[in-house]
């Protein structure tokens, strides 16, 4: 089982999450833990353990540190906004 962390910024990014999308987002987020490499993760080009999970208009950007068993949230936005 893998341990989920929060930066600085992801904590701030759930804050501002639209209240119909705050469940689903947080819910997808904690089953990272389960399954950090969910059905449906995107691995993105440039980077080595940067993944991407889509939950519904939001998108959020994470890491996975598999020798210490630990998802960090990086990034939670939406999808317009979160490669920028």
């Amino acid at each position: 089982m893998y341990n989920v962390v929060f930066s600085n910024s992801s904590k701030k990014d759930l804050e501002k999450v639209n209240s119909t999308y705050l469940v689903s987002v947080a819910s997808h987020i904690k089953k990272l833990s389960l399954n950090p490499r969910p059905l449906g993760c995107v691995k993105l080009a440039g980077s080595e353990n940067h993944y991407r999970i889509r939950v519904g208009i939001y998108r959020v950007i994470y890491s996975i540190k598999d020798d210490i068993l630990t998802v960090e949230v990086i990034k939670i936005d939406h999808r317009k906004n979160v490669y920028r």
